[in-house]
């Protein structure tokens, strides 16, 4: 039976294309589903405030009645114009081990693409550095997280068949924590303290992050600018996500890095309960007990933290800040009784990050990778 590829038209449609994923993963033990009603305010250009600086078109790949794929072509304009490209991203991709279905979905984003002037397509990526982005090449035996994508072993075999090559990997690492502060970190951050005018800043309730929410978003937007297909959030993408992200956050788990005399936030380190196991029990539902599961897992003590967004303001990196967050972390893992921490993906060519862990028992576990295609002149 042919391969029929649709565009995604109406909500019906793009319920079907988020259950797919988690259709497609029911019984696989290592995928972490995400929560349907929050992937689709992610595609939904009435809620999602990326719509209006990315284009994007979502595909359906039909054999019959029933779905086989799914894919999603963006175009990230303020990217390009960053980093002089003319680039389109493929994402939000799934399939079956189908020659037929791959070549088809492929073909439908090529064409989209070229039809918009773009030259390359390359991805997985997301509308921004805060969704999934990295098709997994190793680590198929390790369980997932919430921030990363989970896909069969035949996926990368595809790319590569059809002519997609390596962009950029980003590995992941088990980092174990120590039953005490390094004592290089110890000494490194109280000379970084007193030398640079910094405090670690703890919070005791969510009113008391409120004030930093944005100017955490703006340390964000600074220390992640160099960073693969990175471009700044806009005002609109920030209240977005300070909204969906601040409520959900483990006050503990959350350490802010500040210069004294003018209160800017120079490093940051967000961390969570690990939230797979919840994630699975939830089933991509929230409603109505999927909530209980995750509530369950943030208030935890956990054995496994997922290093959720840090970063340090260009003008501080491998100045020694991270050793003040980890002073402060470490302790707080320790009396939960965590075992070791997800650093989720870090960039390989990024040696500044990973020389941080050079001090912790570290596991290189997953690999992931970028592909990308020429498809233009």
């Amino acid at each position: 039976m042919d391969i029929v590829v649709k565009e995604v038209s109406n909500k019906k449609e793009l319920k079907k294309f988020v259950k797919f994923n988690i259709d497609l993963y029911k019984d696989n033990p290592y995928h972490v589903p995400g929560l349907i009603e929050e992937e689709m305010q992610t595609l939904d250009p009435k809620k999602n405030p990326a719509f209006e600086v990315c284009d994007a078109v979502l595909f359906l790949a039909y054999r019959g009645d029933e779905v086989v794929g799914r894919i999603a072509g963006i175009i990230n304009r303020p990217s390009n114009e960053v980093w002089g490209q003319k680039n389109a991203r493929f994402g939000f991709v799934d399939f079956i081990d189908d020659e037929k279905v791959v070549n088809a979905l492929f073909a439908a984003v090529e064409s989209w693409a070229k039809g918009h002037g773009m030259e390359v397509l390359h991805g997985p990526l997301g509308f921004t550095d805060l969704d999934h982005e990295g098709m997994l090449v190793e680590g198929f035996d390790q369980l997932g997280t919430m921030a990363t994508i989970y896909n069969y072993p035949y996926y990368p075999q595809h790319m590569e068949r059809m002519g997609y090559g390596k962009d950029q990997d980003w590995h992941e690492f088990k980092i174990y924590i120590p039953e005490g502060i390094p004592e290089k970190h110890l000494r490194v951050g109280e000379i970084v303290k007193k030398k640079y005018g910094l405090k670690v800043l703890k919070f005791k309730s969510r009113k008391e992050v409120w004030p930093y929410a944005q100017r955490i978003f703006e340390a964000l937007n600074a220390s992640f600018a160099p960073l693969y297909g990175f471009a700044p959030l806009t005002q609109k993408q920030i209240d977005y996500y300070v909204n969906q992200y601040i409520p959900m956050i483990r006050l503990d788990l959350v350490t802010l890095i500040i210069r004294e005399e003018d209160d800017t936030v120079v490093g940051f380190g967000i961390s969570l309960p690990n939230l797979s196991n919840g994630l699975k029990k939830a089933k991509g539902h929230l409603f109505p007990f999927g909530f209980i599961h995750l509530l369950k897992a943030l208030k935890s003590r956990p054995k496994v933290v997922d290093l959720y967004l840090m970063g340090v303001l260009p003008e501080y990196q491998n100045k020694g800040v991270n050793a003040l967050l980890f002073n402060d972390l470490i302790p707080v893992y320790r009396d939960l009784g965590v075992e070791y921490a997800e650093s989720n993906p870090e960039l390989e060519m990024n040696s500044a990050v990973q020389a941080q862990w050079d001090y912790f028992k570290r596991e290189h576990h997953k690999t992931r990778r970028a592909f990308s295609k020429r498809i233009g002149n």
